[in-house]
This record gives C-alpha cells, structure tokens and sequence, in this order.
C-alpha cells in the first residue's frame, strides 16, 4: 500500500451467529460496509449489544468489529489465563499492533477492508464464561483511574474479505 510496510498482520478471525463468547475461529470474514462481520451477531446498521439495545434499539451499530491483539493474549496467560482466539468474542486478531493505544477514529486496511476505531471495549462478566477471573484480569487500575484491555470496537468503513494472514495498515 503505497510503499508503506504493514504495522502487523491478522493472526486469527473469529465469527458467531449467536451472542455470547466464544466466537469461532474461521478462515477468512466477510465485513461489509457499515454492517459488520458477515454471519455475525454482532453485525448491524442498530446496535446488537444485547444491553445497549434494550436500552435504545435504534442507535447507530459503532460496534460492528471487535480487534484484540496477541499481546492482550500474551499477558493473560502470563497470569494463568490462557485462551485461544475467539474466547473474549473478538473477531480480529491482531500481530503487531497494540490495539488499545489506537485512538477513537483511527483507520486500519486489513485485507480487502477499511476499519475505523469508535471505542475502547467496556468489558463484562459475560468473559468468566471462557474462563474464571478473565472479566477481572482486563481491567486494570492505573492512577486511580479504571483502564480495559479488553480490544477496541470499530465500524467498516469498506467491506471485504479478511484472511488469517493479511497485512494490517494502520493510517492516525
């Protein structure tokens, strides 16, 4: 991508048609432009986050991927935590590329597709499902103040076909 050497690449994609962790392993995903992971539950121009959409079923989807990066998984397991990909729900893996230092607004290219960062993820307690004590362990207290390590949601800006594999441009 002109010239530009890629930040990291896709380590994993994961999808599942019903809520809940885990999703499942996969290939390659489908996104599609402003919707989300094709065969996704997450996928969706109205938020599918189960609470958010009680709460207002009609808000815009900004949570239509969910991005880890292998590190995340890395320091887990550091602490006896150890998952594979698709235990925390996510949909990409990321190799390289410290997702939670991304800015809101911030465009990946993964494979065919085009990403934009909209949130940090609130984690919930739904994650012990995959494993005792993983809901605590992504939340951490630096300088009295709450911070997630649980990935970063972000919107498709241009779908395409994303495979376990692809580079992964990172463009602030």
């Amino acid at each position: 991508m002109n010239g530009k050497f890629p930040d990291g690449i896709v380590l994993a994609v994961c999808k599942n048609a019903n809520p809940g962790v885990p999703k499942n392993q996969v290939d390659s995903i489908q996104l599609l432009e402003e919707f989300g992971v094709e065969g996704d539950y997450h996928a969706g121009k109205k938020i599918r986050h189960r609470y958010l959409a009680r709460k207002d079923p009609e808000q815009p989807n900004h949570r239509q991927v969910l991005l880890i990066d292998a590190q995340i998984l890395g320091d887990l397991g550091k602490v006896g935590i150890k998952l594979v990909p698709g235990q925390m729900a996510e949909n990409i893996v990321c190799y390289g590329i410290n997702v939670m230092a991304l800015e809101k607004g911030t465009h990946l290219a993964a494979g065919e597709a085009l990403l934009e960062i909209t949130e940090v993820r609130d984690p919930c307690k739904q994650l012990n499902e995959s494993h005792p004590g993983l809901y605590q362990a992504v939340i951490q207290e630096i300088n009295g103040e709450e911070r997630y390590t649980a990935g970063v949601f972000a919107r498709v800006l241009r779908g395409g076909k994303v495979d376990t594999g692809n580079s992964i441009y990172v463009y602030g």
